[in-house]
């Protein structure tokens, strides 16, 4: 029977023991075995390499995964303290009563109580002399200025001369015209002559009022050209020099603070506006300077503007140097004094709704209760509307509370101090 060469290709290798042959004990014609090769199998370091590296990569995205886990990975939802399970534990503050001040605060400048401005009030002239620097103190009538006056003395001693003429005829006159009245028993004169006479002595007495009035008219228009203080104060501003042309009407020459008086002017919020009252007392604060200035509410404006919701005040000032018209300032008002609750700012929140604290009530369960503020202290946030001071209220963590919801008391609430 034939055989298949790739049958027999195909065959697995047949593993036998080696024959020996002893002697002649081998068949003749058979020839002799050649040496058995052992045949070495493929190399498997390529397969174990791998298999190592993936079951390192699998470790390793095991341990990823185990420590995003324990590091918070996931989607995170905002829980409040109850949906955590079990009764949440919190702190509570009985804040009780303290004395505080309402105050109102606002803004505005230091200004000169009465602030006059001083011009030319004659004719057009040529300032020939200014006598005072802004800052200076004045007294009433002192010269600020003067504008040359030569064509006017020359006016005011024409005038003058003619008023010594006038009188001079005017007293003729009028003795002719008692002599008329002397001979008028004796008829020496008629009627008419004495009639004349005494025309005359009237009409000279009144040429001697009006020289008299252009006199003084010309002496006025004189004494215009001098530029007085009318008033006893401090000069704010001067703007004549030397030379300048002042007109009738023109621009302002001096500024003067009757008396040194100031104030701080400002403008405060309607709702504040009914708070603060005229005499109470205000504090005022300058832009560099440490110490504050004392006053009073000197006058509260009768209109509020329809556009800012503003009201004007007036703060009335002691003298003093530092207090320069134009400065920035603000003043603080102490419009009442009352026992008010006074809460951390940890304690107070807001929302849509207004603000809001939240209380344990007797039976261990939070309780929203709205609140009014009116203002801050050092120590926290004054309650005027909404709390007793005897309440418990929730000191911190208060947006994880639900009202209504069951809490349990950390410890026993103190009186705030």
């Amino acid at each position: 029977m034939g055989t298949n060469p790739e049958h027999i290709a195909d065959a697995p290798p047949v593993h036998s023991e080696p024959v020996t042959w002893i002697g002649r004990d081998r068949p003749f014609g058979v020839p002799e075995p050649e040496p058995a090769v052992a045949i070495a199998p493929a190399p498997q370091a390529p397969r174990t390499r791998r298999k190592w590296t993936v079951g390192a990569l699998a470790v390793l995205l095991i341990l990823g995964l185990v420590t995003w886990k324990l590091m918070g990975g996931g989607p995170k939802t905002q829980t409040t303290l109850a949906d955590r399970g079990g009764i949440p534990l919190v702190s509570v503050i009985v804040p009780g009563e303290q004395s505080v001040t309402s105050i109102v605060s606002f803004t505005g400048a230091i200004a000169a109580r009465y602030d006059m401005p001083i011009a030319n009030e004659g004719d057009t002239g040529r300032i020939v002399g200014v006598y005072v620097e802004a800052g200076d103190h004045v007294k009433r009538g002192q010269l600020l200025a003067k504008i040359d006056d030569s064509v006017i003395v020359q006016q005011v001693n024409r005038l003058a001369a003619s008023l010594e003429q006038a009188s001079a005829q005017a007293a003729l006159s009028a003795a002719e015209y008692r002599r008329a009245q002397g001979v008028e028993a004796a008829g020496a004169l008629s009627a008419e002559d004495i009639e004349k006479r005494r025309a005359t002595a009237v009409t000279d007495a009144a040429n001697v009022k009006v020289v008299a009035a252009q006199l003084a008219e010309a002496q006025a228009r004189l004494g215009r050209t001098r530029i007085a203080a009318p008033v006893e104060g401090t000069v704010l501003t001067r703007k004549a020099e030397a030379g300048q042309i002042a007109n009738p009407g023109g621009e302002v020459l001096f500024r003067v603070a009757s008396g040194g008086e100031v104030e701080m002017r400002g403008q405060i919020a309607e709702q504040d506006l009914a708070r603060v009252k005229t005499g109470q007392a205000a504090t005022v604060y300058l832009t560099g300077i440490e110490r504050p200035f004392t006053g009073e509410v000197r006058l509260l404006g009768a209109i509020i503007d329809p556009q800012t919701r503003l009201g004007d005040i007036r703060i009335q000032l002691k003298p003093d140097p530092a207090l320069r018209p134009g400065a920035f300032a603000r003043a603080v008002v102490a419009v009442a004094r009352a026992q008010r609750p006074v809460l951390p700012q940890t304690a107070v929140m807001a929302d849509g709704n207004g603000s809001y604290v939240l209380v344990v009530n007797s039976a261990g369960k939070v309780e929203r209760r709205p609140v009014r503020v009116s203002g801050t202290t050092d120590t926290g946030v004054i309650i005027a509307e909404g709390l007793t001071g005897n309440e418990r209220v929730v000191a911190t963590a208060g947006g994880f509370l639900r009202d209504g919801e069951a809490v349990q008391v950390a410890a026993a609430a103190a009186r705030s101090p």
